[in-house]
């Protein structure tokens, strides 16, 4: 039985990266941190914007910054798919990274739905004031 991982970082619209060898992962749930060994049962996990490690034995610890998205580990295969993924040696600046660029996209991207809500609730009010008449 083998004692490493896959792992496979999916972007909506690319491959990110692709991890043979790996032997730990941890990441960043809604719940807290999550580590991952081999050998652990299959599951799926909601990932929330922070810093994932993974480590192997050529790169040792690697540091990547990711927002939003779900994990899935079947067998030696662990898939993350997220919307945003930025690879970082140094921890500070990555974790600012998160800081500035996701979580404030996230409320620009909170504040534009609420403004296209508004209006199309306007333009249905508006509408259904057309059909009355």
């Amino acid at each position: 039985m083998s004692d490493r991982m896959t792992l496979k970082v999916l972007l909506p619209f690319e491959i990110h990266s692709v991890c043979q060898e790996v032997s730990r992962i941890v990441a960043e749930t809604h719940q807290g941190s999550l580590g991952l060994l081999p050998h652990r049962l299959d599951f799926v996990a909601a990932l929330t914007s922070g810093i994932l490690v993974y480590e192997t034995a050529a790169r040792g610890e690697v540091f990547l910054a990711v927002d939003e998205g779900v994990m899935v580990k079947t067998g030696l295969v662990v898939l993350v798919s997220v919307r945003r993924a930025l690879v970082g040696t140094d921890l500070d600046r990555l974790r600012e990274s998160v800081e500035s660029e996701f979580l404030t996209l996230d409320r620009r991207e909170k504040e534009a739905r609420t403004a296209m809500a508004k209006l199309e609730s306007g333009f249905l009010r508006r509408f259904a004031r057309i059909q009355d008449v």
